[in-house]
């Protein structure tokens, strides 16, 4: 390891695995690696919107502090000194969560951490801002009428994805390696592939959630970064119980870190270009059918096999248009004239969902959980696209002439695997002709977070798309 970037001169291009290791020798320092985000931050984030809140003196102060231990050689946790951004969805003490919406207070106090942000902070992690986010976190794309549009660092005219876009293009642009996300349809794996970053979708209920989600049980916290062994770093962090979420799952059996080095060696893999009913950019399937080879390089049995469910699209409509219908309940008709115009149009549809359609609706996800858990019985990983398509102009729900308003339209990999609560992770596979990234997605069965990340550290290990800097660099 060199002590900053080849490319740059700065630490701001290292990982987090790369910084903690400099911290320990004593090249690197956490004061220089925060200034040096922030620097990252000032420079490019006009172009990208990517923070609603930057903290720099509460930043440099407590990397000044992690400075002082390890000088000491007294860090107090596994992210001591590693620059950190939050989703402005979660909470955090002194700072305000508006969840990119007017119709949130800034005023405070914010005496409170949600349980994620409480370990990265027990851990060490320097806090440098918030991330952007669409309103409520309700769609697939990040813009919002608080915080505005948020877009791509490999060409800021489109989309970053959402709803963890903001952390998606921080991550991208080297501004703090490590963010936390939000995800219950798709939201850290979307804009992943779309920025050519990584993200993890954990097993429901492995990572603590408070206050909880209007989105129930389809909803998780991830950790989004550059590279799959930072995500592993940052999960085994958060991956811990807190008494404030009813349906947290204990410490995990396995450390997600020490996991990493069994990689993908005898794993028995499923392909499934399509799940049996997607359509996809001829480009992106080229991409991933590659990557799909390279897994058999190193020592995984991989078949072609599709699932075999039917597209679940409109039970999740059910359940995702009635908890954005419970969002805005105590929200009155003028503040609603304020907000994303087609969040409020989902609400008062969902508004509308009885409980016979609600438990419908459940009826399917309970049987699309059985039947994934009788395909891993068989294969221990399945691998998807992450999305069908490329990013597409910033400030759209959807592609310009596409057929359908929806977002959940394009996304027809992400949201099954929240209905079944399976862990998943977008890794990057390679960029189409037009230099934009694509995405590979790893699901396993429930609980077998470790593999999934193992599997995707040992795909990125072998290629090096992880490595191209986004023109917006230089």
């Amino acid at each position: 390891m060199t002590a900053v970037s080849r490319n740059t001169g700065t630490t701001a291009d290292l990982s987090a695995t790369e910084l903690l290791a400099g911290y320990r020798t004593g090249e690197l320092s956490p004061v220089q690696a925060t200034r040096d985000a922030l620097d990252r931050i000032e420079a490019h984030d006009g172009a990208v919107n990517a923070f609603c809140l930057v903290d720099a003196d509460s930043a440099l102060a407590s990397a000044k502090d992690s400075e002082a231990r390890w000088q000491a050689g007294e860090p107090i946790g596994p992210l001591d000194g590693v620059p950190t951004s939050i989703k402005d969805m979660l909470l955090t003490v002194g700072w305000p969560t508006r969840r990119g919406s007017t119709t949130t207070s800034a005023e405070g106090p914010f005496e409170v951490d949600g349980p994620p942000v409480a370990r990265v902070r027990e851990a060490g992690a320097v806090l440098l801002g918030k991330n952007t986010t669409p309103e409520l976190a309700w769609k697939g794309v990040t813009d919002s009428p608080l915080t505005g549009v948020t877009t791509n660092p490999w060409d800021p005219s489109l989309t970053a994805g959402g709803s963890s876009g903001g952390s998606a293009s921080a991550v991208g642009l080297g501004m703090g390696p490590l963010s936390l996300g939000t995800d219950a349809g798709g939201s850290v794996r979307i804009p992943a592939a779309f920025t050519g970053t990584v993200a993890h979708k954990p097993t429901y209920g492995r990572i603590a959630h408070y206050p909880g989600s209007a989105f129930g049980t389809l909803a998780n916290v991830g950790p989004m970064t550059r590279t799959v062994a930072d995500a592993a770093l940052l999960f085994d962090v958060v991956a811990r119980p807190d008494t404030r979420d009813p349906w947290v799952l204990d410490v995990p059996r396995e450390s997600a870190v020490d996991r990493l080095a069994g990689g993908a060696q005898g794993l028995r893999i499923a392909y499934s270009a399509t799940l049996g009913f997607a359509t996809v950019d001829p480009e992106i399937a080229a991409l991933v059918a590659a990557a799909v080879e390279v897994f058999s390089s190193l020592g995984a049995t991989v078949q072609n096999a599709d699932p075999g469910f039917a597209d679940p699209i409109e039970p999740f409509h059910t359940l995702w248009f009635a908890a954005a219908a419970k969002s805005l309940e105590p929200i009155g008709a003028p503040a609603r004239e304020r907000m994303d115009p087609a969040l409020v149009e989902i609400a008062e549809q969902g508004a509308g969902t009885t409980a016979l359609d609600y438990l419908g609706a459940m009826a399917v996800r309970n049987e699309l959980g059985t039947l994934m858990s009788a395909f891993h019985d068989e294969y221990d990983l399945l691998l998807t696209p992450t999305l069908p398509i490329t990013a597409f102009e910033g400030g759209r729900e959807v592609p310009e002439g596409w057929a359908d308003p929806r977002w959940t339209t394009w996304t027809p990999f992400t949201y099954p695997f929240n209905m079944t609560q399976q862990p998943a992770t977008s890794v990057p596979c390679g960029f189409t002709s037009a230099g934009l990234p694509v995405g590979l997605q790893v699901v396993g069965p429930r609980h077998a977070d470790a593999t999934v990340l193992a599997a995707a550290h040992a795909y990125q290990q072998a290629t090096d798309h992880h490595l191209r800097r986004p023109p917006l660099l230089g």
